[in-house]
């Protein structure tokens, strides 16, 4: 087998967001060969644009990133409730592409917000997004990083040892569904 790839996606698109911080911890405790951290600046999904232009190369590359990855890490802030509207636009413009690129594919998800819940709520919603793509999510441990902005230390790394070991628990969980 090759080496192992990896690919993250960010609900959030600022640079030094928490939630890009912790798809980077989960990375370093998956261990992985490759790690893709995906860009999710792409386009509103507009039915209109897709008649008239086809699918963005943005979004196709996306899509083959998702095809090509042994294994899909997912980490959301939680807006309003649910998902940040970047995750939810992405998935929609994923789902248009001609491949099924999510089908079968192992997937972990976790969060990272402000609130004491660590994004919870946002992760239920984005577990019923995903049904319709037929991945393999994992069901836990369940990773919620509450008060994130505190969480990590100037390189990035988790403050606590049992965020750590919780988080380690879950990618030693995604190795193993995706056969590594």
């Amino acid at each position: 087998m090759s080496e192992p790839i990896l690919l993250g996606l960010s609900g959030s698109l600022r640079k030094d967001a928490t939630n890009r911080k912790l798809l980077h911890e989960a990375a370093r405790l998956f261990e992985a060969g490759t790690f893709i951290d995906a860009d999710l600046n792409l386009p509103l999904y507009d039915g209109d644009l897709e008649a008239h232009q086809g699918i963005p190369p943005a979004v196709q590359t996306l899509s083959d990133q998702i095809a090509q990855a042994h294994a899909v890490i997912i980490s959301t802030p939680e807006y309003n409730k649910g998902p940040s509207g970047v995750l939810k636009n992405a998935l929609d413009w994923v789902s248009r592409t001609k491949t099924k690129p999510w089908a079968d594919k192992p997937v972990a998800v976790m969060s990272a917000a402000a609130g004491r819940a660590g994004g919870e709520r946002a992760q239920m919603v984005l577990r019923g997004f995903m049904v319709p793509f037929q991945p393999r999510i994992l069901q836990g441990p369940e990773f919620h990083l509450a008060d994130s902005s505190n969480e990590f230390d100037e390189a990035g790394r988790l403050r606590s040892d049992r965020y750590e070991n919780m988080l380690r628990s879950l990618m030693q969980k995604l190795r193993a569904e995706a056969g590594l």
